[in-house]
């Protein structure tokens, strides 16, 4: 692992989510700093993780190795342009916002930086999650290895050879805890319909979520599809359940909604 001095600009869920992952794999907390404008989150930052936090973006940086930029796109151009006086040649700098390409960085800090793009999501926090990758050419196996020894530390990372695939890694990745979550509300909604206690019904829907993806984990040789037979026999239950899901359309509905996150995406790129 990298003992590299970090800072983090920006102190939102998605920091919190690196930040968790960190400590827990071990990371010096006297390595790690947070900044943000809002007292309340650096000191929930502080008291949460025991790492460094501070309201001062321009020191942090010149105390950093690493700087991971953590705001929200449409704050990042001028959060960057107010440290585009400082010397970034020796920094490595990672950005997990979605939707602002490469280029547009080096417009920002008005010089040629060491930018490395990632796509974090949220189960980085418990050290589940998934983060998408993209380095320019110029990046060092060095720079590399160090981005990815961070991100590591909240579970798997997917390097990408083009920067536009990093548009398709928020529609599988980045946004779709979110889509699990729904379905997972949907199924307790509908749960709470029904006799049963309140608690057992979340309690079920949750082990059920977990198990599933688990199983999916442990049998790489199986397919999502073949699984998904195994526990539906002709005729049953299960067969019932999944035939209304398949009549209601939930196939071109997700492709839909992932097509859609990928468009929004590309939007975005023209809009910061």
């Amino acid at each position: 692992m990298t003992t590299a001095k970090i800072c983090f600009i920006g102190s939102g869920n998605m920091t919190r989510s690196i930040v968790s992952g960190l400590v827990s794999s071990g990371y010096s907390t006297e390595l790690i700093e947070t900044t943000n404008p809002s007292l309340p989150k650096l000191e929930a930052m502080k008291a949460d993780f025991g790492v460094k936090v501070s309201q001062d973006n321009e020191q942090a940086v010149k105390n950093s190795d690493v700087v991971v930029l953590g705001v929200k796109p449409q704050l990042m151009q001028s959060v960057c342009e107010a440290l585009s006086h400082l010397d970034l040649s020796k920094k490595l700098i990672i950005t997990i916002a979605a939707g602002i390409p490469c280029q547009r960085y080096h417009d920002y800090f008005k010089q040629q930086i060491n930018l490395i793009r990632t796509m974090p999501n949220t189960p980085t926090q418990i050290g589940v999650g998934v983060t998408g990758i993209y380095a320019p050419a110029e990046i060092t196996d060095t720079q590399k290895q160090c981005c990815e020894s961070i991100m590591k530390t909240g579970g798997e990372v997917v390097w990408v050879d083009e920067e536009s695939e990093l548009n398709q890694v928020i529609a599988l990745a980045g946004s779709s805890p979110a889509y699990f979550f729904l379905f997972m509300e949907a199924m307790i909604e509908a749960g709470e319909k029904m006799s049963l206690p309140k608690e057992q019904v979340g309690l079920m829907v949750q082990q059920a979520a977990l198990g599933a993806a688990e199983m999916v984990k442990q049998n790489p040789n199986l397919s999502a599809a073949q699984l998904r037979q195994n526990v539906t026999s002709k005729g049953g239950t299960t067969a019932k359940a999944i035939e209304t899901f398949e009549q209601g359309g939930i196939r071109s509905l997700v492709d839909n909604a992932m097509t859609n996150c990928i468009n929004r995406a590309e939007e975005m790129e023209k809009l910061f």
